[in-house]
């Protein structure tokens, strides 16, 4: 299964690609648990929250996984990974749980697509930074270099982020398949 997540800031669209691109592919998406936690619960978190968030997120990956292999597809699309959960718990709470560096150092995706901070901010009770999205991008950005993960940064409009978004999957989706052993 090709696991291909969506990452970076708040207010970049990760939600609107994820959906986007799991029904341009006819396939499942994972949506970022964090929202749905926070708005049952409030706004307000602490690190064990972080935590309830990550295991929350994993879950929500893997059901997405499960569907979309019973729907006979080889990707999926993620909105968000561990990877925000450890820039959030480092920005807010000064460093990360053991255990969610450890994830993030193990398990890798086909591909993450880091998405810019190009769009405008659009407010949301659940949102904290609208003055910092270029400072987390970066994080994000060298974060990423820094696992050598398989990245593609994404911008533009939301009609461009699609276009390119889809780029990098066919690409991706070629190569898997160009590395698939023939069938006798």
């Amino acid at each position: 299964m090709l696991r291909i997540s969506l990452t970076g800031p708040e207010s970049t669209g990760k939600t609107t690609l994820s959906q986007q691109l799991a029904e341009h592919y006819h396939t499942a998406w994972a949506p970022e648990y964090a929202r749905q936690y926070l708005e049952e619960r409030g706004p307000e978190y602490t690190l064990a929250d972080l935590e309830d968030i990550a295991r929350g997120q994993l879950r929500a990956e893997e059901d997405a996984v499960a569907r979309a292999q019973q729907l006979g597809r080889q990707v999926v699309f993620l909105d968000t990974d561990l990877l925000v959960i450890k820039i959030w718990s480092e920005h807010a709470f000064g460093h990360c749980p053991e255990w969610i560096l450890r994830h993030i150092a193990q398990h890798h995706y086909s591909l993450v697509l880091l998405l810019n901070v190009d769009l405008p901010w659009e407010p949301d009770p659940l949102r904290e930074h609208p003055n910092h999205r270029q400072y987390f991008y970066d994080l994000y950005q060298r974060e990423l270099r820094s696992q050598v993960a398989n990245f593609a940064e994404i911008s533009g409009t939301p009609a461009q982020r699609l276009e390119q978004a889809c780029f990098h999957v066919n690409e991706l989706l070629q190569a898997a398949e160009s590395s698939r052993p023939a069938s006798s």
